[in-house]
């Protein structure tokens, strides 16, 4: 039962000169969110084309039901920055971004808090401009390819299976927000955010949407530095912003891979090796902790104990699987108890 003062959602909307788009997104959202209980966080980024000051005149207008919340930030910080400040003046059980441009569609916002509210275990759900039949406007290829690209590294690095990481439009419980902590300021917020729920352990489900993509005559405001910049964030998130015992077992698992590596192959094929198992102690440092990452190395070890020639590295292949399935078991064995940050 809502209080008095209580919001079941919060709309979080970062505005950065949208003069063009801002009347249609009002009359959007009073269409499929006009309810007492919703708030809308309008985060006018530093605009300089008129749009802080339509966002007075929609506010004053008064012909809505909704919390209509307007904050200003005196320079362009970014997308990202933007995001932070209107999640911590939020209030709702269910926090809603929704971009200000019209590329997604507030009907398929609204379809998403539907979902959300009718499913407890649900809690985060993010759009996707790939899944579905819905209608789609997109003749950029360049920035299509990159954005399935950063999706598939962030599967990769994440052990997960989302179409689009970068889609603008996503909806998080209350319990969600409470355990993340944002720091990006651009463009880069999307893998920050999504980053930050998998290292949460909660699971992310995906919701078909709507794009109508703009151009950069219409304000287009992301470039392919942008895209540049987003495999920079991919590999902070993945390799630099963990805990002191996985970025000790990342430097451990790496270097004695690569170790491992260096005894196949000769001149240019050893090299190749040294890379590959190099990549792979990466992984595996993600993965396992310090003790459980020793147990494939010590299989490693005794495998190349055994044959000779291509009968040692078949020797090494199988200890190394043999180790990963041990030290698998001994994680999941030791996941809630005091020895967790070891393996």
């Amino acid at each position: 039962m809502h209080h008095e003062n209580s919001k079941s959602l919060s709309i979080v909307i970062p505005v950065f000169n949208e003069i063009n788009f801002l009347s249609r997104l009002f009359e959007q959202i009073k269409k499929y969110f006009n309810d007492k209980y919703i708030e809308v966080i309008f985060v006018d980024d530093g605009s300089t084309d008129g749009s802080s000051n339509l966002l007075e005149e929609l506010k004053l207008k008064n012909n809505y039901n909704f919390l209509f919340k307007l904050i200003k930030l005196d320079t362009n910080f970014g997308k990202g920055k933007a995001i932070q400040t209107g999640i911590k003046n939020s209030n709702g059980e269910y926090v809603l971004l929704q971009d200000a441009d019209l590329e997604l569609d507030c009907k398929d916002a609204k379809e998403m808090f539907d979902m959300i509210l009718s499913n407890e275990d649900i809690k985060c759900i993010f759009g996707s401009r790939y899944l579905s039949g819905k209608l789609k406007k997109n003749n950029y290829f360049f920035n299509n390819l990159v954005g399935k690209f950063n999706s598939l590294i962030f599967n990769l690095f994440f052990s997960q299976s989302l179409s689009d990481v970068h889609c603008g439009l996503k909806i998080l419980h209350r319990s969600v927000v409470n355990k993340i902590n944002l720091s990006v300021n651009d463009f880069g917020i999307e893998i920050d955010l999504a980053s930050q729920i998998v290292r949460n352990n909660f699971f992310i489900y995906e919701f078909g949407v709507s794009y109508f993509f703009r151009s950069k005559s219409q304000g287009k405001k992301i470039t392919w530095i942008d895209g540049l910049k987003s495999f920079y964030y991919l590999i902070k998130a993945r390799f630099l912003d963990n805990s002191t015992s996985t970025n000790l077992s990342i430097i451990y698992s790496s270097f004695y891979m690569a170790f491992v590596g260096s005894h196949f192959g000769m001149g240019l094929g050893n090299t190749l090796f040294i890379i590959i198992f190099f990549i792979s102690g990466l992984v595996i440092g993600i993965n396992f902790k310090i003790l459980s990452s020793t147990i494939i190395f010590l299989s490693i070890f005794v495998g190349s104990l055994f044959g000779q020639g291509n009968g040692t590295s078949l020797s090494v292949f199988i200890f190394f699987i043999l180790g990963l399935f041990v030290a698998i078991k001994s994680k999941n064995y030791f996941i809630n108890s005091n020895f967790n940050n070891y393996f």
